[in-house]
């Protein structure tokens, strides 16, 4: 029987993509491969517990919500991850799975809404990208996101969405500001400067909660 390692499972409202404002159940797994400067779910990369798929998905469905993002950590991680979307998906659920976009997203259902975090170079960890990611995007369903704490970081972002010509790739190109590295009127200045066709957002839930509060 597959299991799969929990930091946590948990009802909020959904904080980023273009699913922001929806209420949706986190399934939060355990563990990262990588170490970005900003990360703000450290607490995810060692503990939790070991549950079943079965338990998972009865403790979803407790919440009566049928929007589930799969998140960490690193999800894809995990080997029995896309088995848990998989089973999600058949009891009716729309599944997003947000992944740090090191690991082939291939292996996951095609009717997932993938999430992939491209790292940028302040993060530390932009060498760790999996680009042949961006040749398998479903333009319909999945989004790329840039999480951005300098100038820097937004000028490879846009160069990195010039280069690909990810608007045509994907369903959206998101931009987001790194609390208290990048000024959120900054950031959305640059953006209408150069007359990018990107989404601005920021971390719904880090206004409505305390940034450090977990389970939210």
């Amino acid at each position: 029987m597959q299991t799969l390692r929990i930091t946590e499972i948990f009802h909020s409202i959904q904080g980023e993509s273009t699913w922001a404002g929806l209420p949706c159940v986190f399934v939060r797994l355990t563990g990262c491969n990588l170490r970005c400067a900003w990360c703000d779910t450290a607490y995810s990369f060692e503990g939790g517990e070991t549950l079943t798929l079965d338990a998972v998905l009865e403790r979803v469905a407790a919440y009566g919500t049928q929007l589930v993002e799969i998140t960490g950590g690193e999800p894809l991680a995990q080997e029995a991850c896309p088995n848990l979307a998989r089973l999600l998906l058949e009891r009716g659920y729309s599944v997003l799975v947000e992944t740090n976009g090191s690991m082939p997203i291939d292996v996951l259902p095609l009717e997932v809404f993938r999430i992939i975090d491209l790292k940028c170079p302040d993060s530390g960890m932009s060498a760790h990208t999996c680009w042949l990611n961006l040749d398998g995007l479903n333009p319909e369903r999945d989004e790329v996101k840039f999480v951005i704490a300098s100038r820097r970081d937004y000028e490879w972002s846009r160069e990195t969405v010039r280069a690909h010509q990810l608007q045509d790739r994907c369903h959206a190109v998101l931009f987001s500001p790194v609390l208290g590295r990048v000024e959120p009127k900054a950031l959305a200045e640059w953006i209408l400067e150069d007359r990018l066709p990107v989404r601005f957002q920021l971390q719904l839930h880090k206004h409505i909660w305390p940034p450090e509060q977990r389970g939210v």
